[in-house]
């Protein structure tokens, strides 16, 4: 943003001042009769937190952040993000970043349904909507506005308490030992705090509510409140307070990152109104951290407490503190209890004062964040059982490739298995978890490590951080052909999409080997354009790109504009004629996966002398074209299919078992009897003709 830039987006009345030179920020005044005081501040995001986008460039976005903290304005002025240049289009991202406008820092802003803010205006907890398939952009955009805005909000408005509300401590749920209530107390895990009626009658004196309290006035020394506040949901308290079965109800009405806090009252005055309502934010009540208010509401809970005989009959409710809001219980809790008192009868003059207490949690009791504990963090705890899901099924594969007995033992169950398995990679991993790994995954890596970012952004995608993992170690293994063949969506759909044209009576067309041989080449020009082109410009790394169908095809799932749904359908119905086309000709990922995947140490797909020599049966029956007329395997070319593998174990397919297997009969005949031999026909290409004749 140049200063006439600047100048065009805040016309006047507004002034735009001089933009400040130790913070890239420009103050926003006003003309208020003799003054013109600052009335905001606009910064780029990039300049404060310079976060990468999931395609490896950050957002760049306009903030406009007024005196009080609020988000008066919230513009995008650049990004790269794929989902949002072509594929669901820039409205959704717009309508989003609206979302922000009226809102506050003083307020925990997090991602997920407008259905749960059920608070009030200026409550600690605000939900914006997040945009389907989009998850980790938006997390990505919303993080580079609060960093950014805070980093503003400290220097500029004295906000020395603001912090990353995901720079959180985390409660140690293995600290645990049996204590009493005497015990917990001097742990410190129960802190208590006693009024006497003294103390209510001093801070209202010199107010109309001064000595209005007949009772204090009368016996001074008496209690008014003896309050006691606890983390109950710190199994240390919990455990010891309610019964097992009540640690079990409080665990399951607590979702992951909530807190439980205890407050047990006792005395002539009460922490709830007389028309309280359970389940509801206490009007008595409130707490702060750091000078930012928290929203605590109560959780209603229906079970027993184990308390001491001196506060036998005392008031007490569980208090819940829900996991966006921020709480930190490395940090003291600041709890204001509110006491109103009136004067007149018919239009009585109200005065109230905040009386504050509160409790630090033992350092023993919870574990410091780190500097690295950013949002990824709750990412993937969200996907923890899809990650499980994606392990569990990695860990089948490696299993069933790694014991090839089991899987060639029969054509029938490798198809089965393959079938089975490709529509699994399909449907769940890409369709459902959107784990399609893309030539994008390899651009963002370059541009950022160009530019000397950091890699983080990666770590918003978990299923393609696990996916990357495991296809990094099959490169050792196997090559490319485990990702190519077996965990890619688009590939899966190709696949399938032959399978079905098969079933139909569609036969795929042999690409001769000299055509064949030239295609294959085409791919590695694909990779080597756009890896170039990514070294010195982003916006066309992102347009070609798109020769990769996936956006369309996995993510959208074809909700896009119809020049792309007509490139990526028509890559798949090409594959129903010629087999899994765009992967072996086409493909700049398929490309790169053939280049690292000649890291790999074995040849792990068995030969015989006779392979190639004279046999041509499993280069007749390869649907890639990856085996030599020597019968030597072009592992960068293999797809990893198995069924060669299920050719050479078996002695009906095996030309070379088959031979064998005859002239063991032969050799056991009578010599006066004749010798069955077996002839088998094949074509120029070396494709079998019928059944081999006896």
């Amino acid at each position: 943003m140049t200063r006439e830039a600047m100048l065009k987006a805040f016309p006047a009345p507004l002034i735009v001042g001089e933009k400040d030179r130790k913070l890239p920020v420009w103050p926003i005044l006003k003309q208020d009769g003799t003054a013109t005081p600052i009335i905001a501040y606009v910064f780029e995001s990039i300049d404060l937190a310079a976060i990468p986008g999931f395609s490896g460039t950050p957002f760049n976005l306009l903030v406009a952040l007024d005196s009080r903290g609020e988000f008066t304005n919230v513009r995008v002025l650049s990004h790269h993000e794929p989902v949002f240049l072509d594929g669901l289009g820039e409205g959704p991202l717009l309508r989003f970043v609206d979302q922000y406008k009226g809102l506050s820092l003083m307020q925990s802003i997090k991602i997920g349904s407008n259905l749960n803010t059920g608070g009030k205006a200026g409550s600690a907890n605000v939900y914006i909507d997040g945009v389907a398939k989009a998850t980790a952009s938006v997390r990505i955009l919303n993080q580079s506005l609060l960093a950014a805005s805070l980093k503003v909000a400290r220097a500029k408005l004295g906000y020395a308490n603001g912090r990353d509300p995901e720079l959180v401590a985390r409660i140690r749920p293995e600290v645990h030992e049996i204590m009493s209530w005497t015990d917990l107390v001097d742990a410190g895990l129960i802190a208590r705090k006693t009024f006497s009626n003294r103390d209510i009658e001093r801070v209202f004196a010199g107010t109309v509510g001064g000595g209005q309290d007949e009772q204090a006035t009368r016996a001074p020394d008496e209690t008014f409140m003896d309050l006691h506040v606890a983390y109950l949901s710190v199994p240390a308290v919990g455990r010891n307070l309610l019964t097992a079965e009540g640690w079990k109800v409080l665990q399951r009405r607590l979702d992951p990152g909530d807190h439980a806090l205890l407050l047990v009252g006792k005395g002539r005055y009460s922490f709830l109104s007389d028309d309280f309502v359970r389940g509801s934010v206490p009007d008595r009540l409130s707490l702060q951290q750091e000078g930012l208010p928290i929203e605590i509401r109560d959780l209603d809970l229906d079970t027993s407490l184990q308390l001491p005989a001196s506060l036998q009959g005392a008031e007490w409710r569980v208090f819940r503190v829900i996991a966006p809001a921020g709480l930190d219980p490395a940090q003291p809790l600041a709890f204001n209890l509110r006491v109103t008192r009136s004067k007149g009868m018919i239009y009585p003059e109200r005065v109230s004062k905040d009386f504050s207490f509160g409790t630090t949690l033992p350092t023993e009791y919870f574990e410091s964040p780190s500097a690295d504990d950013k949002t990824w963090h709750s990412t993937w705890k969200s996907r923890s059982s899809e990650l499980m899901i994606l392990l569990g099924a990695l860990a089948f594969l490696a299993w069933a490739l790694g014991d090839q007995s089991w899987i060639s033992r029969s054509k029938n169950r490798l198809a089965f298995f393959r079938t089975g398995y490709l529509l699994f990679t399909l449907c769940f991993i890409g369709w459902y978890a959107q784990g399609q790994l893309s030539i994008v995954n390899i651009t963002a890596l370059m541009q950022a490590l160009i530019a000397g970012q950091s890699l983080g952004f990666f770590m918003y995608d978990p299923m393609t951080v696990v996916l990357w993992c495991a296809v990094a170690i099959t490169f050792f293994i196997w090559g490319r052909g485990t990702f190519c063949g077996w965990l890619c969506p688009f590939g899966a759909l190709q696949e399938l999409v032959s399978k079905l044209a098969n079933a139909l009576g569609l036969r795929q067309v042999h690409v001769p080997d000299r055509i064949d041989a030239l295609l294959k080449k085409l791919k590695y020009v694909v990779l080597g354009a756009i890896v170039l082109v990514a070294c010195f410009s982003v916006p066309w790394t992102d347009r070609m790109a798109e020769v990769e169908p996936f956006k369309t095809s996995i993510t959208l799932v074809f909700d896009r504009a119809w020049p792309f749904v007509l490139w990526a359908g028509g890559l798949v119905l090409l594959s129903a004629f010629f087999y899994k086309s765009y992967c072996r000709y086409l493909c700049p990922l398929g490309a790169g996966m053939a280049i690292l995947g000649r890291l790999r140490r074995f040849d792990w797909i068995a030969r015989r002398s006779e392979c190639g020599q004279p046999c041509q049966r499993c280069r007749s029956e390869c649907g890639y074209q990856a085996i030599q007329k020597t019968g030597e395997i072009d592992y960068d070319e293999c797809f990893q299919c198995m069924d060669c593998v299920a050719i050479y174990t078996n002695e009906e397919l095996c030309v070379p078992l088959i031979l064998q297997s005859r002239k063991s009969s032969g050799s056991s005949t009578d010599n006066n009897r004749s010798v069955v031999i077996p002839i088998v026909l094949m074509d120029g290409s070396g494709k079998i003709l019928g059944r081999p004749l006896k």
